[in-house]
């Protein structure tokens, strides 16, 4: 039971850290909504939500951010000569 006797539902609080070039770390949620408004159920104490784009497994990071990286990386290399 929570304050005046209603009920408390979730994990407590919500954190949300930004992995620099990387995914957000979302810590204590019950549920991510993606750009498109869907509800995703969470069912981790933390879970990766992707911010560059490319996963294929949406809202979730698959890593492709790591990908993209070494592709910039590349890219960048053969632009310096």
């Amino acid at each position: 039971m929570g304050p005046a006797g209603g009920a408390v539902s979730g994990r407590g609080q919500v954190s949300v850290e930004q992995c620099p070039d990387g995914p957000l770390l979302v810590r204590g949620a019950d549920t991510v909504r993606d750009a498109a408004g869907e509800e995703h159920v969470v069912r981790r104490p933390v879970v990766a939500v992707c911010v560059c784009g490319c996963s294929a497994r949406a809202p979730w990071c698959d890593g492709t951010h790591k990908v993209r990286r070494v592709r910039r990386a590349e890219a960048q290399l053969e632009a310096d000569g």
